[in-house]
């Protein structure tokens, strides 16, 4: 509702039409009460215009109305999106002053945004003053705490939050996606080894690693070179909550960000003959990354092959015209062709950078009419 009166009428181009409109009512002596206020407020909310907001804020007295807690936290929110946590730990300030009382929902805000800025010690400080006031922090708190001390903070803080966290327990544990961000901190530090024991800790907590977790792993492994340990641990989660295809596909493509493209290729080409399923970020990585060494003719084959099994679904539409400028280019005519009419099918379009030297291969081929059609979905 509110967005949709924010395009009609157009707020964002022009914000200053909310304070015309309360100067309207002003001038009309209309009888206006708080609940207008926060509709008002929710249309700067939608169109996050933090400014008039508080302008907004400003006005209410001029009503002879007073405002209250959810007309500060729309305005308390708007700041802290915006970035700016001086105004909004201000407007928190100013709340004491008029008897109004911040609930979870201006400590949520608040602690989101301090963290968001990377200003981490005012949010455990705020987070600390939260709980001197009587509120239990729930898991949307924890969480968002634990993930800016986890961007800005240390590892070592961070696992004294997780133990925490564990230690509350109930609605408060930790889930997934808690333990997940944990890990990928460690990892991004260069601390893999580690993030492996938060893995085996959060099995023991009962909670199953997922596909986001396995990646993170496999990668950081990886980038450190410690490429056993993530086969290790493919064969300690694989069909696990994470399929066999998801977690060889992402140490295919982590393989290949780290210049083993052989042993990529090798891998990739056991997924296939036992039958997992790579998922399309590895098949075009791969493929990409043969035709980039030349091997275009290889890079056919194997695509031809993938086709076969039926798992070309979310492959890149890119590498389409790779392929086929790449066999036009080495003069592999036949399987050119079959590529372009495989695209015509498909109804994939050619990319435009290759258009006219695929045309014109195909034209010297003697295939005007397949190089017409192709002329035709190019983009």
């Amino acid at each position: 509702m509110y967005n949709k009166a924010c395009e009609f009428l157009k707020i964002k181009q022009s914000p200053f039409l909310i304070l015309d409109v309360i100067e309207a009512y002003k001038v009309e002596k209309c009888l206006v009460n708080v609940k207008m206020f926060k509709v008002i407020l929710n249309l700067c909310k939608e169109a996050r215009i933090a400014d008039e907001a508080l302008l907004v804020l400003r006005k209410v007295p001029e009503f002879n109305l007073r405002p209250d807690i959810t007309i500060y936290n729309v305005v308390i929110r708007l700041f802290c999106e915006k970035g700016d946590m001086d105004m909004a730990n201000k407007l928190m300030k100013e709340i004491g002053l008029i008897d109004l009382y911040p609930d979870m929902i201006t400590y949520f805000a608040m602690i989101k945004g301090f963290c968001n800025a990377g200003r981490l010690e005012d949010a455990c400080e705020l987070f600390q003053a939260m709980r001197e006031q009587g509120f239990s922090p729930n898991a949307l708190v924890y969480s968002v705490l634990l993930e800016g001390i986890c961007m800005h903070g240390s590892t070592e803080k961070a696992l004294e939050f997780l133990e925490e966290m564990e230690t509350t327990g109930g609605s408060c544990s930790p889930n997934v996606i808690t333990y997940t961000s944990v890990i990928k901190s460690f990892c991004e530090k260069g601390h893999t080894m580690e993030a492996l024991r938060i893995l085996d800790r959060m099995e023991t907590c009962g909670c199953a690693p997922n596909r986001v977790t396995v990646i993170t792993l496999i990668k950081g492994f990886c980038a450190e070179g410690h490429v056993e340990e993530a086969y290790k641990l493919i064969d300690k989660v694989a069909g696990r909550g994470v399929s066999d295809g998801d977690c060889y596909s992402a140490l295919v493509v982590s393989l290949i960000g780290i210049n083993r493209l052989d042993e990529a290729e090798i891998l990739f080409r056991k997924m296939l003959a036992s039958g997992a399923k790579p998922d399309g970020i590895a098949c075009s990585l791969i493929i990409r990354e043969i035709c980039r060494k030349g091997r275009v003719l290889d890079g056919f084959c194997l695509y031809d092959e993938i086709e076969q099994m039926r798992f070309l679904s979310s492959i890149d539409s890119d590498i389409y015209s790779i392929l086929l400028v790449g066999l036009c280019q080495q003069s592999h005519l036949v399987e050119a062709a079959k590529l372009a009419r495989s695209m015509l099918d498909k109804r994939i379009r050619l990319k435009a950078i290759y258009v006219n030297k695929i045309i014109e291969h195909l034209k010297n081929s003697g295939d005007k009419e397949l190089a017409i059609q192709l002329s035709r979905i190019a983009r």
